[in-house]
């Protein structure tokens, strides 16, 4: 892997700066932060064996994509990724994609989903390597009860992202609810 090219692009977002990273074959990385320069560093040091280049040329249909979705005008999210991890994690991955747009599903119940209920621990965990925020939902995964738990991008993004989802979903009650796709999965 080392030597490999890893494109970036850093913009503002509603919800702070967002961060996207791809590699030749789809995204790979997908963040939120606070500061230009610390998402830049951030994303570095996600990848330390790669050859990493502001690329927001190349990058600007995915990031544009993604700005929509996170203005409430897209519901649909299809972006070819690269991801990479456990066999477990991308069964949590796959799981979450499945959860519909404006719903939330509990740690816990996700675990028995996958024929481990006693993972809700290890599936939270699955939620927190997510590398690709919004790409993969993770946010609409929450506590049994409906609190937020954590969030790797912050608990405030995660009641954002949540309460804009709810109110596009209220206001389009009449389209069936669309997940996220998964389009371009590689190991």
């Amino acid at each position: 892997m080392d030597g490999m090219s890893i494109g970036f692009s850093v913009t503002e977002c509603p919800l702070g700066v967002l961060g996207v990273a791809a590699s030749a074959r789809g995204v790979c990385h997908i963040r939120f932060g606070d500061d230009p320069a610390e998402v830049e560093t951030a994303l570095r040091a996600e990848f330390p064996w790669a050859e990493l280049r502001d690329e927001r040329e190349r990058l600007a249909p995915w990031v544009e994509a993604l700005q929509r979705h996170l203005r409430g005008e897209s519901r649909d999210l299809d972006l070819p990724l690269d991801v990479r991890g456990s066999q477990f994690q991308r069964r949590v991955w796959s799981a979450i994609a499945a959860v519909p747009f404006g719903r939330t599903r509990a740690y816990a119940d996700l675990a028995a989903d996958l024929g481990q209920p006693g993972a809700a621990r290890a599936v939270a965990r699955a939620c927190g390597a997510n590398p690709v925020a919004v790409a993969i939902p993770c946010h609409r995964i929450v506590g049994r009860r409906g609190e937020l738990g954590g969030y790797r991008w912050g608990v405030d993004r995660k009641r954002r992202l949540l309460e804009g989802e709810s109110e596009a979903r209220r206001a389009s009650a009449h389209a069936p609810p669309i997940g996220a796709s998964l389009s371009a999965w590689t190991s």
